[in-house]
């Protein structure tokens, strides 16, 4: 017997939402703050090429005070040397950005071939601390995708805090035996454990704004390890997911909808408070 209805499901479907996030989802500034933060002393040091006439002739007195300062030049484009970014260069070999940095004919080749030598004789650029910042700013929101997940858990945690409800946060199967027999090889870290009533509900919370293979799979692995998990007596594996992304995957979601009692979203989460 299906542990849901197709009148549900469809109702479940038209109850998604569209985001997730707060308004401190969209830039993480305390983050942004420190990037910048690390490397301020050498920006400021590479503030003396803005302006510069004969910006050879600076790039050298500054090589020869502290080459070091050059290390950092790669967030001047939005890169960061841990990406290893590689380019073409004018004899059709491949190297790393980075690598232009060991030299002053180097450093030159990079700021003349992005177009940096032109942008720091503009007047508007006064200080590369406040230009990074900005670059900065802009690369975090390429973060935005890996916070989705970490905000919908720390959301489900508001509410159930706010409810009351005391829970722990990312718990192994391996903490629960009987569990992790039944598991098997398919070892897993819970997003939240709730004991209550003599029960011990193993919840799972994700989030998707988009579509693709991931919720397929997700859905086709937590359709497999629910009857498992609720096999075993006291315990009962809850999943709380959203987002529009779902109506990309609706016929995977049907099917686990089908297999999983107790499956909610963020409109439903209460009747699943309400329950326990």
């Amino acid at each position: 017997m299906a542990a849901h209805t197709t009148e549900q499901f469809n109702t479940f479907m038209s109850q998604l939402k569209e985001t997730n996030a707060t308004l401190d989802f969209y830039c993480d500034f305390p983050k942004i703050s420190q990037n910048v933060a690390d490397i301020a002393i050498s920006l400021n040091m590479l503030n003396y090429l803005l302006g510069q006439k004969d910006l050879r002739a600076a790039v050298e007195a500054l090589w020869n005070r502290d080459k070091r300062v050059f290390d950092v030049m790669d967030i001047l484009i939005a890169t960061r040397k841990k990406d290893s970014k590689m380019f073409f260069d004018e004899s059709g070999q491949f190297r790393t950005i980075h690598s232009l940095f060991n030299s002053v004919d180097g450093v030159m080749e990079f700021l003349t071939g992005t177009g940096l030598d032109k942008v720091f004789m503009k007047p508007e650029i006064k200080d590369l601390v406040d230009y990074v910042f900005g670059v900065e700013t802009g690369l975090d929101t390429n973060a935005r995708k890996n916070r989705s997940g970490s905000f919908t858990e720390s959301l489900v945690a508001k509410i159930f805090t706010k409810a009351g409800v005391h829970f722990q946060s990312q718990v192994s199967s391996e903490n629960f035996p009987a569990i992790s027999r039944v598991l098997g090889a398919d070892q897993k870290v819970f997003d939240f454990a709730i004991q209550k009533g003599g029960k011990t509900y193993l919840i799972e919370v994700n989030f998707y704004s988009g579509g693709g293979s991931k919720l397929n799979e997700v859905a086709r692995s937590y359709t497999d390890i629910a009857p498992k998990i609720n096999a075993v007596p006291g315990f009962e594996f809850v999943w709380i997911t959203d987002g529009i992304g779902w109506e990309s995957a609706r016929n995977k979601l049907e099917e686990a909808f089908a297999a999983i009692p107790r499956i909610y979203n963020l409109t439903t989460i209460n009747d699943f408070i309400q329950s326990i």
